[in-house]
């Protein structure tokens, strides 16, 4: 079955200071490469919507939302954190990088497509109940799962985040909720300097050092992992896709390849197969040296798609 690839053009339209890694150079670095790798006409092409307010409230709180909207300027900058920055088109595509993975977990729910990818930014997994931080201002995969979970359609779900930071926000967010298993690998100790303790059945979180490569990383997945997603065999898997954990990337220091990204959706997808129906929502995080991004993101999208 053909995978969903969302995208849309005001993500393009999110302004960064100049020299800020996460650019809108990253997304078309993405397509340049789908291209070239001839895979951008096996994807089902999907444009992005924006998330409504109903489905951001399952996640953030009404106060916070309003904060974004009346802080917005209307030319320049204004600062939220040192990193995490408003520009006048940042809040319109936030709702659209939300309320891609909103759509993609509709088309996944009703069969028209098996797997997706949000080619999207600004990213989410740092995205808090009421907080913007690491780039992020709407958890995009939480605001997703909230909805798969709000429509009756499933009632267990693992969000697998392999981004190089640890996925705080979405965290946050699922704590006291036990339909959801939450997977995390992360450089440890690293921005954001989180991590609940893994919790059986609830929080598989794997801090790796500084220095990891690939074969010590894909033993931790097999070991800390895999088991417990068999375990509470989800009815969906969504994915925070980050790759900044690849050894090129400027802002950390774990040692990943393209091939351990083929790997670890290698081994999503066998997953799925066996407790949800192949259904796998993927929505980008982080990666910022774009050479690396791109021939991740590929090899990413190439096995979901199983080209």
């Amino acid at each position: 079955m053909t995978t969903a690839l969302l995208q849309h053009p005001i993500f393009d339209r999110h302004e960064v200071a100049d020299g800020h890694p996460e650019c809108p150079q990253r997304l078309s670095s993405i397509t340049d490469a789908l291209h070239t790798q001839d895979l951008y006409d096996h994807l089902l092409h999907v444009e992005a919507r924006a998330a409504t307010q109903e489905e951001l409230e399952r996640v953030h709180a009404a106060p916070y939302l309003e904060m974004l909207e009346t802080r917005a300027p209307d030319e320049g900058f204004e600062r939220l954190d040192p990193d995490t920055w408003l520009s006048p088109n940042t809040v319109p595509a936030a709702r659209h990088a939300a309320g891609a993975a909103v759509l993609a977990t509709e088309l996944v729910l009703e069969g028209r497509v098996s797997t997706a990818f949000c080619c999207v930014r600004p990213p989410g997994h740092h995205a808090g109940q009421a907080s913007a931080m690491g780039f992020c201002y709407y958890n995009n995969v939480a605001v997703a799962a909230a909805h798969a979970l709000a429509s009756g359609a499933v009632e267990r779900i693992a969000i697998l985040d392999f981004d190089v930071h640890h996925g705080n926000g979405t965290e946050e967010i699922f704590l006291s909720d036990d339909r959801v298993l939450l997977c995390s690998s992360y450089q440890h100790p690293f921005y954001p300097y989180t991590g609940a303790p893994s919790q059986p059945g609830h929080i598989a979180n794997v801090p790796l050092p500084a220095g990891t490569k690939g074969p010590d990383f894909r033993a931790a997945i097999e070991a800390q992992w895999l088991p417990e997603i068999d375990r509470f065999a989800p009815q969906l898997i969504f994915i925070s896709a980050g790759f900044d954990a690849h050894a090129g990337d400027p802002l950390a220091q774990l040692l990943l390849t393209v091939d351990d990204y083929t790997w670890i959706t290698e081994r999503i997808l066998a997953l799925a197969g066996r407790h949800a129906q192949g259904r796998i929502v993927s929505s980008l995080e982080g990666g910022y040296a774009l050479d690396a991004l791109a021939a991740s993101a590929c090899a990413h999208v190439r096995t979901l798609a199983s080209l």
